[in-house]
């Protein structure tokens, strides 16, 4: 009989348990809301860039003879005027020093011309000698004033091409590979040449559009003419390897003045202030060209969660319940997502703890102002 009442108890126990279990329900999460609506948004449309500094000069010898000296070496910064290589000068030196003499034998001609002249004018003037034979002796002098013009020529040519034999840096810049080594035959024949230097005190960012793309832009800037349209493009962006952004602003300065018919696409170029020497000729990148929007639904990235490559959002409808929304992005900006369709303006979604939610979940929404969130983030950035 005992045995019946424990029995009896533990029943009874067992549904008062399970009467407490039923009857507890968890309390709603609060999480933060945002209520949806449209504004004006900053965006980028990113192009590849090859970036090649202002001037590319390739070095090349003027004069024929071996290399006597070489100044610098590979990837080496020059600036303009320094030497950077010297051809072996006995010959030009020679030729030089032949001219300095050609000019004195010239004006000893021309004094010896001069006095005959002299000679003569006043026994022509007393009609002692006939004026023949003076102007003979002017025609001489005239003859060795001549020569000594075609000397003075002769050496000024020579000495220019002895200061050939000294190669000095046309502009300041980068060295490229030096293609010769010291003691090697070289002359105007070579079809290497010496080396390369790239001048990099500013650098031009090369990058096309589509034609798609270049009429949407186009229409976006302000101007008349395409050179107004040029003058009225905003600063851009250099994004380099590892999505750095490169501090220095750049301004679009050329457009080419037809499409390329094999790529549909037309040709940009981009200078960028490189005071620091920290862009080189070949480097790649990435031209960032702002765009204003406006009218545009933001989304904070914040507020989304990604499934199958699809991005979704959790709406908050009635009865404070939420429902997930997939939506579909047009752009980004500025850690916001630029939203096409999936939500409306006016709609409040979750801005955060949505990996804790599940649909149709029940929340107490605790309203945050959707600029300040926009604010916040472009802070975080900067």
């Amino acid at each position: 009989m005992k045995k019946y009442f424990i029995y009896a108890a533990i029943l009874i126990a067992a549904a008062c348990a399970n009467n407490q279990t039923d009857s507890y329900v968890a309390a709603p999460q609060s999480l933060p809301v945002v209520k949806l609506d449209t504004g004006s948004v900053l965006t980028w449309q990113e192009f590849p860039a090859a970036v090649q500094g202002t001037a590319t000069i390739e070095i090349r010898p003027n004069v024929s003879g071996y290399l006597d000296k070489i100044y610098v070496e590979d990837g080496a910064w020059v600036s303009k005027g320094q030497p950077i290589f010297r051809i072996n000068s006995k010959e030009y030196s020679q030729n030089s020093n032949s001219a300095a003499a050609t000019i004195q034998l010239a004006e000893a001609a021309i004094e010896k011309a001069q006095v005959e002249v002299n000679r003569l004018q006043p026994l022509v003037t007393n009609k002692v000698i006939s004026e023949v034979q003076l102007n003979v002796a002017k025609a001489n002098l005239h003859e060795a004033e001549a020569a000594y013009k075609q000397a003075v020529s002769g050496k000024n040519s020579a000495d220019i091409t002895l200061g050939y034999t000294l190669i000095t840096a046309p502009v300041s810049g980068y060295i490229s590979h030096i293609n010769f080594k010291q003691g090697s035959l070289i002359g105007k024949g070579e079809q290497q040449p010496l080396t390369v230097i790239s001048e990099v005190k500013n650098v031009h960012a090369y990058f096309s559009m589509s034609e798609a793309d270049f009429f949407s832009f186009f229409s976006s800037i302000p101007g008349k003419t395409a050179e107004e349209k040029i003058a009225n493009i905003p600063a851009v962006e250099l994004k380099l390897a590892g999505n750095t952004i490169y501090k220095e602003k750049g301004k679009v300065e050329l457009v080419e003045g037809q499409f390329d018919r094999s790529t549909g696409s037309i040709n940009f170029r981009a200078v960028f202030a490189n005071n620091e020497n920290l862009l080189r000729s070949g480097i790649t990148g990435k031209i960032r060209i702002p765009f204003s929007l406006e009218n545009k639904l933001i989304v904070p990235q914040e507020a989304t969660y990604e499934l199958q490559d699809k991005v979704f959002v959790f709406a908050v409808g009635d009865s404070n319940k939420v429902t997930s929304k997939q939506i579909t992005i047009r752009g980004k900006s500025a850690g916001n997502y630029i939203v096409e369709k999936g939500v409306s303006p006016g709609e409040t979604i979750v801005f955060s703890g949505l990996q804790r939610l599940r649909e149709g979940a029940e929340i107490v929404p605790q309203p945050i102002s959707l600029d300040s969130v926009v604010q916040t983030i472009i802070a975080a950035r900067n």
